[in-house]
C-alpha cells in the first residue's frame, strides 16, 4: 500500500516537469530557466514533504505495531513464568506432603514398637507376680498411645485448618478416604 503512495507521488513529479517543459519556451534564457526551475523546485519540496510525511507515518504504524507483538510477548512470558511458579509450588507441596507421610508412618512404627515393648514388660511384671507394676506398665503404655493419637489428631485438624485460611490454596477431598492433596489455583 505505501508503494502505491510513493509511485503516485514519483509519476506526479514527473508529470509536472513534463507539463512544464512543453509549456517552457523553445530557447532558454536566464529567465526561462527561473520560470522552469522555481516551479519545479516548489514542487519537489512539497514531493519531498509528502514523502517525509509517508514514511514518518509507516515508521509509526511499524513502530506501533511491534510495541503490541512485543506486549503480547511478555504477557506470553509472564503467563508462563507464572504458570511454571504454580507448577513448580505444587510439585514442592505434593513432596513435602510425600515427605510427611514417610516420616510420620516411620514414627508411627517406632511408637508402636515402644508401645508393644512396654506391654510386654507389663505382661512380664503380671506374669512374674508383679501386678501393680505391670499393670501400672500397661496402663502407662495406654496411656501413652492414647495422647500419641489425640496429638496426632490435633496436629491433622490444625494443618486441615492452616490449609483452609491460606488463599492460594484449595482442599480437595477423595471418596472416603481424607487424604489431602495441594493444588494451586490458577488465575485468569
Amino acid at each position: 500500500m505505501q508503494l502505491l503512495k510513493f509511485i503516485f507521488g514519483i509519476v506526479l513529479a514527473q508529470m509536472v516537469t513534463v507539463t512544464l517543459m512543453v509549456l517552457s519556451p523553445n530557447a532558454f534564457s536566464s529567465t526561462g530557466f527561473l520560470q522552469l526551475s522555481i516551479p519545479l523546485l516548489f514542487i519537489a519540496l512539497i514531493i519531498a514533504f509528502w514523502f517525509t510525511s509517508l514514511s514518518e507515518h509507516s515508521r509509526k504504524d511499524a513502530i506501533f505495531k511491534q510495541e503490541r507483538d512485543f506486549a503480547k510477548e511478555r504477557e506470553k512470558i509472564k503467563l508462563g513464568a507464572k504458570q511454571a511458579k504454580i507448577d513448580a509450588i505444587k510439585e514442592a507441596q505434593k513432596e513435602i506432603v510425600r515427605e510427611s507421610k514417610t516420616t510420620h508412618a516411620k514414627a508411627n512404627f517406632k511408637v508402636g514398637m515402644a508401645f508393644a515393648g512396654v506391654l510386654g514388660i507389663g505382661g512380664l511384671f503380671v506374669l512374674a507376680q508383679m501386678v501393680t507394676v505391670g499393670l501400672l506398665a500397661i496402663s502407662a503404655g495406654g496411656g501413652v498411645i492414647g495422647g500419641y493419637y489425640w496429638r496426632g489428631k490435633r496436629i491433622k485438624q490444625h494443618q486441615l485448618e492452616s490449609i483452609e485460611n491460606q488463599p492460594n490454596l484449595k482442599i480437595i477431598q477423595q471418596k472416603k478416604d481424607t487424604k489431602v492433596e495441594l493444588l494451586g489455583k490458577r488465575e485468569p
